[in-house]
């Protein structure tokens, strides 16, 4: 809009120039000092006029995928046709060659202690499984002592008491029935007194052994058996419970060594890890073309607030900063920016033609293709008032004629009329909110309302109200009035 009120003062400051000049020539008719301009009818383009910018339509950025900041040691220069896999950038990360040589004996290190800890593992199994065996045939012979005196040594040993008393019974029987004998015998005087004496003592010695072998009975019994059979079944539990123990030891220590190793095959892992991304970075160091093109540097593309440095061997980089633009396709498109206020007016489709001030009477034909949703707010620092949204055409043609880079001028089409009535922009005027013109009369000026279309900064669409040869004021009253569009 800001280019039609231009316009409009130009035409304005013009006409009333003539207009003077008539006036001093001395004029003999009024109406013949005032400019007039004649409503044409015919063909109108309505176009919008900007600059913009070549790049190709597809391009890859090649960054630097190495961490931290390098120092360029070499750099292809710009605009060398590439074939796939040249060279194109080269870092210098000596300090990271560096860190690699340490960190392979690292990993060295960390291999041969998890080694080591793989080696204790087994040797905590064995030993478990040795000290689990062990505990249990403890347990299984405590077991089989306990059955073995339950079931063998106490009742044998029962029977041989009981045999015992009973044979200590018939031996004091006999040796009674023998004294009672011996007695009569003595009393017939068929038997010294010291025979009787010694049958005697014979009986007594049965009755003091038959008392010992029922003590032994009674002691065995009571006694003897109970004690032991605590003893051997205390001996089951507590061998039950050393397996139990040496179970849960075995267990802890294998779990023990287990984590042990795992700890070392983390930490093997992460050393290696380490140098794989060494090694990686070492590799990304030197960057290669991934596809044919031509060398395009990214600081030959940057805006103007950008202050990046040139590229240039010794320059430094960092991670992920643009190096190299390499064109993927022999299409192009053109970039530019287009206001807020002609956005109701644009639409993708719309044919563009282009113009390049370095290729002199060639125009191509495009299509706009991309309008931006969002403005660009970069630009904004230089107005803030001012909002303008990126957009792109794409080009038919211009391989071997157009370059990444080259300044442009775009002519978007929007709209192409066979049989148009129009007139100057400054012609139109508002007021009170109708669009007016001033049509020439036998009686002087008159105001008419028209309807009006779309302009070309140069000339309006008048849709009604005015018909094609009337003449119009070129320079319309001032009062009350403003520019159409404002």
């Amino acid at each position: 809009m800001k280019k039609r009120y231009l316009f409009g003062a130009l035409a304005l400051a013009a006409a009333a120039g003539g207009a003077a000049l008539l006036a001093r020539r001395g004029g003999s008719d009024a109406s013949d000092a005032e400019p007039w301009a004649r409503a044409q009818r015919g063909s109108l383009v309505v176009d919008l006029a900007e600059d913009g910018e070549i790049k190709p339509a597809e391009q890859l950025t090649i960054k630097s995928e190495v961490e931290g900041r390098h120092s360029i040691l070499y750099i292809i220069p710009e605009g060398t046709m590439v074939r796939k896999g040249d060279l194109l950038v080269e870092l210098d990360v000596a300090t990271t060659v560096d860190e690699k040589v340490n960190q392979e004996i690292a990993v060295t290190n960390a291999a041969s202690a998890l080694e080591m800890k793989r080696e204790d593992l087994e040797i905590a199994r064995n030993q478990a499984a040795s000290d689990v065996e062990l505990a249990e045939q403890d347990l299984a012979f405590a077991r089989e002592d306990l059955v073995k005196y339950e079931e063998g040594e106490y009742p044998n040993k029962l029977d041989e008491t009981r045999g015992a008393v009973t044979l200590a019974e018939q031996e004091l029987e006999q040796a009674k029935e023998k004294y009672e004998w011996s007695r009569k015998l003595h009393a017939e005087d068929f038997l010294s007194e010291s025979e009787l004496k010694g049958d005697e003592l014979s009986w007594r010695h049965k009755e003091l052994s038959l008392a010992t072998a029922r003590g032994n009975l009674a002691l065995l019994e009571t006694y003897t058996h109970r004690r032991e059979l605590a003893k051997l079944r205390s001996d089951v539990r507590q061998k039950e419970a050393a397996l139990d123990r040496v179970r849960r030891k075995a267990a802890s220590s294998i779990l023990q060594e287990e984590s042990s190793l795992r700890a070392r095959e983390s930490e093997f892992n992460r050393q290696r890890q380490k140098l794989e991304k060494l090694e990686e970075q070492i590799a990304k160091a030197k960057i290669y073309a991934p596809m044919a093109g031509q060398v395009i540097y990214s600081t030959s593309n940057q805006r103007p607030w950008e202050n990046n440095e040139p590229l240039k061997e010794g320059v430094e980089v960092w991670e992920r900063r643009d190096l190299i633009i390499l064109p993927t396709a022999d299409t192009f498109v053109a970039s530019t920016v287009v206001r807020e206020s002609a956005l109701k007016s644009l639409s993708t489709g719309m044919p563009v033609r282009v113009t390049c001030d370095a290729i002199p009477g060639k125009e191509f034909s495009g299509t706009l293709s991309r309008i931006a949703p969002m403005p660009d707010n970069g630009r904004r620092w230089m107005n803030p008032d001012i909002k303008e949204y990126p957009a792109e055409v794409r080009i038919d043609g211009g391989v071997g004629e157009l370059k990444n880079g080259m300044g442009c001028r775009l002519r978007i089409l929007l709209a192409e009329y066979e049989d148009a009535v129009s007139v100057p922009v400054q012609c139109v005027v508002r007021v009170g909110g109708q669009s007016c013109v001033w049509v020439k009369t036998p009686r002087g000026p008159e105001r008419r309302a028209v309807e009006a279309g779309l302009d070309n900064n140069r000339f309006v669409r008048i849709l009604s109200g005015l018909e094609g040869g009337e003449e119009v004021l070129l320079v319309p009253p001032l009062e009350s009035s403003a520019p159409e569009g404002k």
